[in-house]
Order: structure tokens, then C-alpha cells, then sequence
């Protein structure tokens, strides 16, 4: 990137050699040797001071440095030094960021080829499924994607200024929103999450602390990498770090949570890491919770009129719950149908055999099946009167068809492809068992969707979708009912009031007399 922040020369610059390097020391780890993940703090790749991790995985072990030995160089220290960043304008993040994007493609990157080779061993998604995760990254990056984001997120006028406003009382305000710093406890179940944490970070122009998954330590850290070697001088650089370190590592987090360094934490993942990462919120540390969710699907009785509508329906409904080997919150798990149970059992086997149809770049069979859901569907096997379960003999995937107008028990830990499909008489019945822990509702046909679409949140539902579209998420959106951007800025206020215009306290004694009548 030719501009004023690049002021390195690419000869003398160690994380630029140490870029280059990536080839050859992923060949050596190939080749044997134990596997190195370094730290990336502020533009600098760190290397040193490393102690063993297990990561997931029986050959998932690997070294970092220890973060403990980071701490003084991991928190901004002086606020003041982000005057850099908000004297950034979106039209310069957004250049940014368009560089970025093509050297983030497989074929230019071999920091995140080793990332994509290095996960087979720690993701729980199959190689096909990794690779075209991969190749989208990219294209989050291009200048239309990103400015969807701004605009329809915290907004150009808020980023780039002061944006002013009249109030009701007379006076006048100016708004502004300011980055704060950040850490990001993100997860790992998709190499996009890495990629959106850049983006929104460098969107609200905050310093962040990003804090890598066990199943993805290394997206993040080549993103970042690749950033450095981009434009090693630019805020957005200086502002980034990328670390590992386990989860629950208290010594080290009660020292990093501090309001006096961090202000905010957006946090992926688990119920246990969402639990743990509460502790540590107090006044001045804020909590943005991205917190894990289950998903559903409701289909109306206009699906099941007819074999065509019924194969349509049963074909849009597989790409809800297997694409991407049902790893996401947006995955469908139970599928309310309303209709008969004889119906919905030969729609069951229509949406088994949908499933297994899915393209391998989609959905494929999953990596490490659930053995707790295995011994569950060997025991409702047994119970003919009140289940049909279709296939899931080979780990394959399968559809529970429930004869009783509720879900299985264990519905919650459905994964690798197991679904349930609920007969019910009235979609209504379907909404009555949502809560706060439903995230997305694919729903047919659409009429039905704008029926439920100002009940269904009233139960704790948060995002409706056409069927077929659960996985197509879009990151300009609100995501599990917040608008993620909008809360990782501060959002300043300058007021200005004219006591000739408005008495200073006026609002508290109406009958004061005038200001300057003394």
C-alpha cells in the first residue's frame, strides 16, 4: 500500500521477512517439527518465550508465547494514542480493506494456506467444508460489502465526525461515534468469524485484543499477518493484536480486564466461556455477548398440498440444517410441520434424502459424530410407536419424525445432520415452544412468515428468514437482536446551550425568572 502509514522499508522490516517466511517454516512443521503459533501484538510478530497448549484434538498440541509475558505490551497503555485511528475516514478504511481482501485469496496467502492445512486437525468442519469457507473471505472485504456495513450499521456521518443535531429544548447537540478498546473473544467454528472481527473493528476504528479460539488459532493470526505486510504503519495495524491463550486463564484475565485497559468484550462461543467471561464485567467494561443459540423452522400446510411443493420444501429445508455440517447457531434442529404425521413421515424421508444430496463444498458427513446423540438415536429406535428415524446408521445423518406434536427430548444436542420433524396442527403451536434461546426461524411460505414475524420475537425469537436461507447471513444486519457495530463504539456527546435561549435550570423550576433579569 503506497501511502504516508507505509513508511517501512520492505527490506529491514522483521514482520515482512517473517511473512515471507511462512513457507518455509510450514514446511518444516510438516516435516516434524513441533508447531509454533506466534503472538501478533501492534505489528510485530512474537515468536519467543513459548510454552506448550493442547489444543483440540489428539495431535492438536502446539507453542505460543506465554501471555503472561505479553501482558505489559498487550493493553494501548495511553488512550491518546488512538487519536490516530479516529482521525481515520471510512473512505480510508474502506481502501484499506479493499487491498486486503485479494491477498486474503488462498492462491496469494500461504499464511492462510498453513491455516487451512493446520485446521483439518483442530475444526470440526471436513476439509471440502473449510476450503470454501476460505475462498469467501475475499469478498467480505470488497468496498460494496464494507460500506453496507457502515451505513447500515453506526453510519459515515457518526464515524467520520461530529454529527449535529437540534435538541427539543433549544439547545444543540453533537454526536459522535469514537472506537473504544476491545477485546474479542471469538470462536471457532467458522474461519469468517476472524474475518468479520477485522472488519468490524476496523469499521468502529477500536483497538482490539483479539483473543484466538483452540479450533482457530491461526485465521486471525495470518489475517493480521498479512495486514502487517500490507501496510505495516497504518493505525489499522498498529491497533490490532492477535493472541492465544486458554480460556479461564484467571491470573492473566483479572489483570487484562481491567477498565483501565480494556472498555469492552465481544464475546463468541460456548454457554462455559460466556459464563466465565461475565466475571470479570464491572462499571466501565462493557459486555457485547454473542452467545450460542439454537434454530427452527416452521412450514405451513401449503407445503405438503403436493408431491412438487413437498419436494421443493424438503430441498430448501436440507440446506437449513446441513449446510455447513449444522456447526452454526443458524442450523435448523427441529422443523415444526403443519400436518398430519403420516405426511410429515414421507416428507422426512424427502428431506433425508435432500440432505445426503448436498454438494461436499455444503454439507458432507460429520467429522466427529456426536456419540451421546448416536446412543440417543439407538434408543429411540426402540420406541416405533412414538419415533421414526430415518437413516443415521452410519453417522451420515438422519431425521427423527416425532408421532406426538413435540420434539425429542435431547433436541438441543442435535448436530451432524440430525434433525427433527415436529407434525403439528397450527403454526402457532410451533411458536408457543420458542424462547430467548432461539435465534433464526425459517419459515414457508413467506405469507406465513409476515404472519408470525411481530409474535414470534415477542417469545424470544430473533431473526426470520425464508426457508432455504438460514445460513445466509448477513453481516450489515442486526445479529441476535443487537446491532453489534452500533454497541462496540462510544457514543460521544458535545452539548452547547445559550442561557439567553434555554435557563439553566429552567427544566427544574419552570417559574424561574429570566436568566440575565438579575
Amino acid at each position: 500500500m503506497n501511502s504516508r502509514w507505509d513508511k517501512t522499508l520492505a527490506g529491514n522490516d522483521p514482520v515482512r521477512r517473517d511473512a515471507r517466511a511462512g513457507d518455509d517454516r510450514g514446511r518444516q512443521e510438516a516435516a516434524g517439527a513441533e508447531l509454533t503459533i506466534p503472538a501478533f501484538i501492534r505489528g510485530e510478530t512474537v515468536d519467543t518465550g513459548l510454552v506448550p497448549f493442547t489444543g483440540r484434538g489428539p495431535e492438536a498440541s502446539f507453542l505460543a508465547p506465554d501471555p503472561m509475558g505479553l501482558l505489559d505490551r498487550l493493553p494501548l497503555g495511553d488512550p491518546a494514542r488512538m487519536r490516530d485511528l479516529n482521525a481515520l475516514r471510512v473512505d480510508d478504511i474502506v481502501g484499506f480493506l479493499a487491498e486486503l481482501g485479494p491477498r486474503l485469496a488462498l492462491s496469494r496467502n500461504a499464511l492462510l494456506r498453513e491455516a487451512l492445512e493446520r485446521s483439518a486437525t483442530w475444526s470440526d468442519m471436513t476439509p471440502p467444508l473449510l476450503a470454501a469457507s476460505y475462498e469467501q473471505l475475499p469478498g467480505l472485504f470488497r468496498p460494496d460489502a464494507v460500506r453496507a456495513v457502515v451505513e447500515r450499521t453506526v453510519g459515515a456521518g457518526h464515524l467520520d465526525g461530529w454529527h449535529e443535531v437540534a435538541t427539543a429544548d433549544g439547545g444543540r447537540a453533537a454526536v459522535r461515534a469514537l472506537g473504544a478498546r476491545t477485546v474479542h473473544v471469538i470462536a471457532g467454528n467458522s474461519p469468517i468469524i476472524a474475518a468479520l472481527t477485522v472488519i468490524r473493528n476496523a469499521v468502529t476504528r477500536g483497538d482490539a485484543i483479539v483473543k484466538t479460539p483452540s479450533n482457530d488459532p491461526l485465521t486471525a493470526l495470518a489475517i493480521a499477518r498479512t495486514m502487517a505486510e500490507m501496510a505495516p504503519g497504518h493505525p489499522l495495524t498498529r491497533h490490532l493484536a492477535v493472541v492465544y491463550w486458554k480460556g479461564g486463564s484467571e491470573a492473566f484475565e483479572r489483570r487484562l480486564y481491567q477498565p483501565a485497559h480494556v472498555e469492552k468484550i465481544v464475546a463468541w462461543g460456548g454457554l462455559a466461556s460466556i459464563r466465565h467471561v461475565t466475571g470479570y464485567v464491572r462499571p466501565g467494561l462493557e459486555l457485547i455477548s454473542l452467545d450460542p443459540k439454537l434454530s427452527a423452522t416452521v412450514i405451513g400446510p401449503e407445503a405438503f398440498a403436493d408431491d412438487g411443493r413437498m419436494a421443493e420444501t424438503a430441498r430448501l429445508a436440507a440446506v437449513d440444517v446441513g449446510a455447513l455440517n449444522q456447526l452454526g447457531c443458524f442450523n435448523a434442529r427441529v422443523v415444526y410441520a403443519v400436518t398430519d404425521v403420516d405426511r410429515a413421515a414421507r416428507w422426512g424421508r424427502l428431506l433425508y434424502e435432500e440432505i445426503l444430496r448436498l454438494p461436499e463444498q455444503v454439507s458432507t458427513a460429520a467429522r466427529r459424530f456426536d456419540p451421546g446423540l448416536r446412543a440417543d438415536l439407538l434408543a429411540i429406535r426402540a420406541s416405533a410407536d412414538w419415533y421414526d428415524v430415518i437413516g443415521g446408521r452410519r453417522d451420515e445423518g438422519a431425521v427423527i419424525v416425532s408421532r406426538l406434536p413435540e420434539p425429542v427430548e435431547f433436541h438441543p444436542s442435535l448436530s451432524g445432520r440430525v434433525v427433527n420433524v415436529v407434525p403439528v396442527d397450527s403454526a402457532w403451536d410451533a411458536v408457543r415452544g420458542m424462547n430467548a434461546y432461539t435465534q433464526t426461524v425459517g419459515v414457508y411460505p413467506e405469507a406465513l412468515k409476515r404472519e408470525l414475524r411481530d409474535v414470534v420475537p415477542l417469545y424470544g425469537a430473533q431473526r426470520l428468514v425464508s426457508l432455504g436461507y438460514a445460513t445466509r447471513v448477513r453481516p450489515e444486519l442486526p445479529q441476535d437482536a443487537i446491532e453489534p457495530l452500533r454497541r462496540m463504539v462510544k457514543w460521544i456527546v458535545d452539548e452547547t446551550y445559550d442561557p439567553a435561549d434555554v435557563h439553566p435550570f429552567g427544566h427544574l423550576h419552570p417559574g424561574a425568572p429570566p436568566w440575565d433579569a438579575r
